[in-house]
């Protein structure tokens, strides 16, 4: 259902074209679920439109998988519509459905006692302006190919040994690009909870990868 939507740039873009949630589009996701849960179902496909690339990625950097992120992906919209009738907008409706991947990704995670790692098929010059990646590729900028393989190892060594609740906070802010606020309402811990997470798991990425980047 939704393998079609999966390209080797998507991780990547996802970093800089991360969308900022406005007060008008709450509205207009509050006013499609209004639409849905009058009986109209088939306005539910606005929103899985409208955030399925978004959940695919966040879940696809939490599973490494592609057949895991696409099957998860779809329970996730299918979780969301079996519940939106009792969803009153309180939140976003992107907090909402964001909070739903990640309580189902983690369950999925947890039954199968796997471990996550963030995997990059393309990196672009883009990801340059990464705080994480600067300081790895800043040594080897000219020789990129063979930085890629050594990054993407380098980097899923050292995720794995994070917990699960730090590995959400790194891929949250630094691959998706959310604010600290809005990993707080969608974890549903405090913005000081989220900034201590990232901070110690920044320390211990960089104490993992010490040896590395030098």
């Amino acid at each position: 259902m939704f393998s079609s939507m999966a390209n080797s740039g998507s991780v990547a873009k996802s970093i800089f074209n991360a969308q900022e949630k406005t007060v008008s589009e709450r509205d207009l996701d509050w006013a499609v679920v209004q639409r849905v849960q009058a009986g109209n179902v088939g306005a539910f496909d606005q929103l899985v439109q409208k955030y399925r690339e978004h959940i695919f990625s966040v879940i696809y950097n939490m599973t490494s998988n592609r057949e895991d992120a696409s099957d998860l992906t779809q329970d996730t919209f299918i979780k969301a519509f079996q519940a939106i009738g009792r969803f009153k907008g309180k939140s976003s409706f992107f907090t909402w459905i964001y909070r739903i991947a990640i309580n189902t990704t983690m369950t999925f995670l947890k039954k199968r006692n796997r471990r996550r790692f963030i995997s990059y098929e393309k990196i672009n010059e883009e990801v340059s302006s990464s705080e994480i990646y600067e300081r790895l590729t800043a040594k080897n900028r000219s020789e990129k190919g063979a930085l890629v393989s050594e990054l993407q190892e380098k980097l899923n060594d050292a995720l794995q040994k994070l917990s699960l609740k730090h590995r959400t906070v790194v891929i949250l802010h630094e691959i998706e690009g959310l604010e600290h606020a809005e990993i707080a309402e969608i974890t549903k811990t405090s913005v000081g909870t989220v900034r201590s997470r990232l901070h110690y798991a920044k320390q211990q990425l960089q104490s993992y990868l010490q040896e590395y980047i030098g």
